[in-house]
Parts: C-alpha cells; structure tokens; sequence
C-alpha cells in the first residue's frame, strides 16, 4: 500500500474513532399513539454531538442531552420491555451502555403493568401489540428515524418484559399451564396475581393462538429473568430462529428454577448465549439503587451478601452491547 494511501487510512480511522467516542447521549420521552387508548410513554436515548448534562429522569440521574439531534447515520435499534410494575427508565444503565457503543435504544413504558397502573397485570397478551407499537413509531413516525438501519433491530426484556420479548421473537405461549402450575406452586410471584383475579385462569385456558403478537423484524434478543417461562413448554419456542442471549440468576427467588430461565433455554431451537450469574438474585438485573430507594423498596434493592450489582451491570452490559454488536453488526 502506497505510504499517502496508508496515511488518510490511518486518519480516516482516527477520526471515525473520534466521533465515535466523542458522542454524547441525547435523550427525549416521546408519546406514541396506541389507538383509542391513551398514548404510551416511551424514553429513547441515541448518540449525539450536543453537550451531554445531569439530568434528573425518574428516580435516577443520568447524563444527557435533552431533546438534542441525533449524529449518525445507519444506527442499529434496540427495544427494551420492562419487567412487572416497571417503566420504560428501567434499564437505563442498559440504554446509556448500548447508546455509547452506537445504538438507538428506545424503552416503553407498559400501560397496565408499570409503577403506577396494575390494571392489566395479567393481560400478558397486550404487552407483545405495546412493544410492537414502540417498534412502529420509531422507525415510521420518530422525528429522526431517518438515522436508523430498519434492518438492524435487536430487543432486550427482563423479567415479564423476558416473555414479551420471546413472544414478539415468534414464541407462543400457552397460558393454560399456568393452572396446574399453581396449584403446584401456589406461593410464587405469578400464581398470587392468578388468585388475586377470578376466572383468570379459565381465561388463560381459552385464549387462542392470534392473540400474540409477534414482529418479524427483530433480529436478536436478549432475555433476562423471563417471566412464566413454562408457558412456552416444549414447542412454544420453535420459531423463535433469532440469536438470543439469555440471562439468569443463580437464587432467583422470584422466577425460580427450573421453571423460568431453565425452561426458555431447553425449549429454544437454538442454544442460546446462555449466562448464569452466580450468587445473584431477581431484582439484580435492575441498576442499583440509590440510598432513599433502598430505603423505600428495600424488597428490589437489597443484594445477597457478597454480591456487587454495579460491578455486575457493568460486566452484564458489556456483555449485551457484545452480543448485539456480534448480531446486528457494528
């Protein structure tokens, strides 16, 4: 290679590290229309130029750019579902992670199942059509879309938001094991929404197959802590054929094993990315918490002893930038 060629080489991949480095994270919660119901709320975070600062979102500060534009052409998409009584800032650290590796993420807050509206707790089939929505908007109606690579679509759920996203990756659950379920498990987390609600298991019986919504435009997703995984038994999974990383946790004392996480990765066609996280418990793949959370829900916030949730999440969020970089290219 002639040495002048060799030369703008050299800088043009400097300056390409540059930018990449250099970018801030913007951020803007937008409202996407869901029909004759209200708008969902959503949070997207993208790589900008703009000055990043504190900000206060939720319960937490992050660094960012409020309503900046975005920089970047071609970006990959990643969409995040969060777990029961979430919100669509759940994950943030997550976001903020995929962002400076060069994603769009964008996060939705499910209507029903989230912090402050328990009213469809156990409507599982509406989160799938909700997280499909938040697919529709950002590529078709977000003002910047035009930065995204529609082809490049990744999803990342915990907990309930685990079975969304495994639904909206092609799998079809069968809620009519729940039932016998709980009448072996009556204690767990689950069965006490299904007591809490008559007839809602003779509604899980009858439910049919249409009623899940998938999108085929998703090409790899990451699974943490996946909520009812037995639901999907032995066949519920065979058209899920995207990569899928899963995650669980060794004591999870909310989606027990062998039940959740064991079940989701016997029944994938594919082995998936599989991470067993030692001495970890349910709530740790949520960020730590700040001193006054700790104090007010302490149930999510407190760690097994000897466990460090920061040290973890920035292990666990390397490895989930990794994984969608290796799947949905850099």
């Amino acid at each position: 290679m002639r040495p002048v060629t060799t030369l703008l080489l050299v800088v043009f991949l400097l300056t390409t590290l540059r930018i990449a480095c250099a970018a801030d994270v913007g951020f803007q919660e937008v409202a996407i229309p869901d029909g004759d119901d209200k708008p969902l709320s959503a949070g997207v975070w993208y790589p900008t130029d703009a000055q990043a600062s504190p900000h206060r979102i939720g319960g937490a500060t992050q660094t960012v750019a409020l309503n900046a534009p975005i920089a970047g052409q071609g970006l990959p998409l990643i969409l995040i579902s969060h777990g029961s009584g979430g919100w669509y800032g759940g994950h943030y650290d997550t976001a903020l992670a995929l962002v400076q590796a060069g994603f769009v993420v964008a996060a939705v807050t499910h209507r029903g199942d989230s912090f402050d509206d328990h009213s469809r707790t156990a409507q599982l089939w509406v989160r799938p059509e909700q997280l499909k929505r938040l697919t529709d908007y950002m590529v078709a109606s977000w003002p910047q879309r035009a930065s995204i690579d529609a082809s490049r679509i990744g999803v990342f759920g915990f907990s309930a938001g685990g079975f969304t996203v495994l639904v909206a990756a092609g799998g079809v659950p069968d809620l009519s094991l729940i039932g016998p379920y709980c009448v072996e498990h009556p204690d767990t987390d689950a069965c006490t929404v299904v007591r809490s609600t008559p007839g809602l298991v003779d509604r899980f019986a009858t439910l049919p197959a249409s009623v899940w919504v998938h999108d085929t435009r998703i090409r790899a997703a990451v699974v943490a802590a996946p909520g009812v995984g037995f639901v999907f038994g032995r066949g519920g999974l065979v058209d899920v054929h995207v990569p899928v990383q899963l995650w669980s946790a060794q004591f999870d004392h909310v989606e027990p094993a062998p039940d959740y996480a064991d079940a989701v990765r016997a029944a994938l066609p594919v082995a998936p990315d599989f991470h067993l996280v030692q001495n970890a418990d349910h709530y740790d793949f949520l960020p730590a918490c700040s001193a006054a959370a700790a104090r007010e829900i302490p149930e999510i916030c407190t760690t097994r002893p000897g466990f460090d949730r920061v040290e973890f999440h920035t292990e666990m969020n390397r490895d989930v930038v990794a994984f969608f970089e290796r799947t949905l290219g850099r």
